[in-house]
């Protein structure tokens, strides 16, 4: 018999997504309120997504649900995006009920919540802004090898004694470069290879001889060569991705110059910030959302009148590692209202909760300087001792008093 539902979408489908194949349950609904309800499975290859797309639209579906299992669902939001109202939800949110788990459950369960309208989409940016934030984030990960790399040749220069990096502030400088490609070569002297040193480095060729007396084998000269030339590399198709992530972000160029003018943001940040969240910050209603989004707001978990556990939820972490980067940036800045922030938040609870404090303040910011097109607004150094004077006054005559003073206070005023 068919079960009676309170339906808001008469017909619907929900989609399970899987590597090698989708499973589709489309749900339709009489006036009735009563259901019936048709499961397909289709393979995930193209000519396949199109037939299910094509029965789709024979049905009449008005809106498809599906889970964000890995990036198995992108092949088919991208086959429905211009034919349905697609919606993407968490996997964890729209999970089945233990016991009952199978790829058809699955899909039926997911097109009952639609239905009831219970499922709730994630955020799913427009195509440009989803290539933009593939190159930001393709950025990321060379930025990550390169800094690997570099380890890596401190390494093998540490394991043969070569002390180059003691001396040396930058060791991939030219001074350093032209000192290992020598050592490549196999050129061991070290006072020939201190004779390589360039500009102020020439002021400590002294303990640049000491430092490159170390020992090299056959082995350690080809490591190292392949690592720079990895390493020379990877530098290449950095230069060749910022190029191609300048030109994406010439529609936002207003939206990147005004989030540079946050403090602790650089061009590559706001790039970096557009490419996560667009420019569209209705799809977010309020600053709080995108901040829960984001994984930067305290979690609230409350029982029986008691606070328990306040830790952040997960959010996108690619944001949330920017908005943290931005904020430790933040806090080395000097008489501005997010280092102020940072170190008195710091003082009290870390510099951990400091730093995701600080980057929640950061994306607020962001959202209001996209949504009202403004640049940032500096409230100063002092503004967290000009909000509440009295406690600030109190809590410093209290420390002069540990000290063993006598304070009294000129206006009267009894602490």
């Amino acid at each position: 018999m068919p079960t009676i539902l309170n339906v808001q979408h008469k017909a619907c489908c929900g989609i399970d997504v899987h590597h090698k194949n989708v499973v589709a349950c489309v749900l339709k609904a009489d006036e009735f309120g009563e259901y019936t309800q048709c499961i397909k499975t289709f393979s995930t290859m193209t000519a396949d997504l199109e037939n299910l797309r094509d029965w789709l639209k024979q049905e009449k579906v008005e809106k498809v649900a599906m889970e964000s299992t890995g990036i198995y669902w992108i092949p088919v939001f991208n086959v429905l995006e211009a034919d349905f109202e697609i919606i993407l939800s968490n996997a964890r949110q729209i999970k089945n009920v233990p016991g009952r788990k199978s790829d058809p459950n699955d899909s039926s369960w997911i097109s009952k919540l639609l239905a009831l309208g219970l499922v709730n989409g994630s955020f799913i940016p427009p195509k440009d802004i989803r290539e933009l934030r593939q190159l930001t984030r393709y950025r990321t990960k060379l930025v990550s090898m390169r800094t690997s790399e570099k380890d890596r040749v401190h390494n093998i220069l540490e394991s043969c004694n070569i002390k180059l990096s003691c001396v040396a502030t930058d060791i991939f400088g030219a001074s350093g470069m032209a000192i290992m490609q020598s050592l490549i070569n196999e050129e061991f002297n070290p006072e020939d290879l201190a004779q390589l040193a360039k500009g102020r480095l020439r002021n400590k060729v002294p303990d640049l001889i000491k430092s490159l007396n170390g020992k090299m084998s056959k082995h350690d000269t080809v490591m190292l060569k392949m690592v720079l030339d990895h390493l020379a590399y990877l530098n290449e198709q950095l230069a060749e991705l910022d190029q191609l992530i300048a030109e994406k972000s010439k529609p936002y160029q207003q939206e990147i110059e005004l989030l540079d003018t946050i403090p602790g943001v650089d061009i590559t940040t706001a790039q970096a910030m557009v490419a996560e969240i667009g420019t569209d910050m209705s799809v977010f209603e309020n600053p709080e959302r995108l901040s829960s989004w984001a994984g930067l707001s305290p979690g609230s978990n409350e029982s029986a009148g008691k606070k328990k556990s306040t830790r952040t939820r997960p959010g996108n972490q690619y944001i949330k590692t920017i908005t943290c980067q931005c904020a430790h940036a933040a806090s080395h800045t000097k008489n501005t209202y997010l280092s102020s922030k940072f170190h008195s938040i710091k003082a009290r609870r870390g510099p951990q909760k400091a730093a995701i404090a600080t980057a929640r303040h950061i994306m607020i910011a962001v959202f209001h300087i996209i949504r009202n097109k403004e640049p940032y607004k500096e409230l100063g150094g002092d503004y967290l001792l000009k909000l509440r004077p009295h406690n600030v006054a109190r809590s410093m005559i209290r420390r002069l008093k540990t000290l063993g003073y006598e304070v009294t206070a000129a206006n009267g005023i009894q602490f």
